[in-house]
């Protein structure tokens, strides 16, 4: 079995593999804050998906730049402005819930998800080339597990502070924390070295370069990695929704079950998929656990109660290989091409701004379980491109 880092890059391996529990602490967070704006703003399930909206607007605005940023300047500095966004959009809350301008928080939200835009751009294709390229999606399905332990803490430490049992709102609290953190990390990062990856020239058969846009997995990537934005958003953002409606519980108890139940299993099916990985092509295991999504999403909209329910979190231990799987896949073989790619990858969380917005105007129109549409047909995309990859 093939080493997953190889022993020159451990220390970076670990350094880096922290911004992605910062990354998914950032990102889960915004399920409960949706949630939160609705009860205190009293605003639509519509209205309030412009939370996600902002946020993912972010990436997509941000992703080139983010990328020609750590193309001329390196990995090491596009992290370390990445922490500096994040931190200073984070402390953007403070001022935003002395005026309680839902305005404010969506600037000081996209700012945060601009800062988040470098760190993605540089910390995902770093982590595909610390080791053989055979490995690449074993190990960037290893990171991002601790992503998916930030997207525990997330709506833990979110629904606790923002959800108070007497009824008080604390905006602001999770996010300057949050601030102070990040921005002692970005300190840290300034000081330490983190070695450059040289990339070799993409050439054909004939030893011609090759354009980006040749690479016709590379394009199907990006649409499989949009759709798949769409659908997991979608998800997290109404899952408090989805459980609340139909009885099973109150908005703070949905919270603690969000982050222990279903990002709970997205964590345990990413650490899980990393060790698969080694033993089992990391194209199967994607069709495989393809299918199981497009299986779990029909169930859910088909509301048949509580097997729509377990259905519900079943989905979210098969969708959690999928970003940094399709993400690694898509950039097998790019060479020189690989930092730049990676930034047109990055473009794809828009999905997340998309998805939101559609679901909630399903759901206002219908019901909160038909509105499971949404993920079902993008998750029906990333199994195409699955099965593509098998070929």
């Amino acid at each position: 079995m093939q080493k997953l880092v190889k022993k020159e890059y451990q220390i970076p391996f670990i350094l880096v593999t922290s911004l992605f529990f910062l990354w998914g602490f950032a990102h889960a967070i915004l399920d409960v804050l949706n949630k939160h704006f609705q009860d205190v703003m009293n605003i639509s399930r519509t209205h309030s998906a412009w939370v996600q909206v902002m946020f993912y607007l972010g990436y997509f605005v941000m992703a080139i730049p983010a990328g020609l940023f750590i193309n001329k300047y390196g990995y090491r500095k596009g992290v370390v402005f990445g922490l500096l966004l994040y931190g200073a959009g984070s402390l953007l809350f403070i001022p935003g819930e002395y005026w309680m301008s839902f305005q404010f928080f969506l600037f000081s939200l996209f700012v945060i998800a601009c800062g988040l835009v470098f760190l993605e751009t540089a910390a995902n294709p770093y982590m595909t080339e610390l080791g053989e390229r055979e490995t690449a999606a074993s190990r960037l399905n290893l990171a991002q597990s601790f992503n998916g332990l930030g997207c525990i803490c997330g709506p833990l430490v979110g629904g606790l502070l923002l959800f108070s049992e007497e009824g008080n709102s604390n905006i602001s609290l999770p996010y300057t924390l949050m601030g102070i953190l990040v921005l002692t990390v970005a300190l840290v990062f300034s000081k330490v070295r983190l070695p450059e990856i040289v990339h070799e020239e993409d050439t054909d058969n004939q030893g011609q370069a090759r354009g980006l846009w040749s690479h016709k997995l590379f394009i199907f990537g990006i649409v499989a990695l949009f759709c798949y934005e769409i659908a997991e958003i979608s998800i997290n953002s109404f899952f408090i929704n989805y459980v609340v409606d139909d009885g099973w519980m109150n908005a703070r108890d949905a919270s603690v079950v969000l982050s222990f139940g279903g990002l709970g299993l997205f964590m345990c099916g990413r650490f899980a998929g990393s060790w698969v990985m080694r033993k089992i092509r990391a194209e199967k295991v994607l069709f495989f656990c393809a299918v199981g999504t497009v299986v779990t999403s029909s169930l859910i909209v088909l509301n048949l109660g509580i097997i729509s329910l377990i259905a519900l979190f079943l989905g979210y231990a098969f969708e959690a290989i999928m970003f940094p799987t399709i993400f690694a896949l898509s950039l097998r073989g790019l060479g020189n091409h690989t930092k730049r790619a990676s930034s047109y990858l990055m473009m794809s969380p828009i999905g997340g701004a998309v998805g939101p917005l559609l679901m909630g105007y399903v759901a206002d129109q219908s019901s909160m379980s038909f509105a499971f549409i949404v993920p079902l047909l993008s998750f029906i995309v990333v199994m195409m491109y699955a099965w593509k990859t098998l070929k």
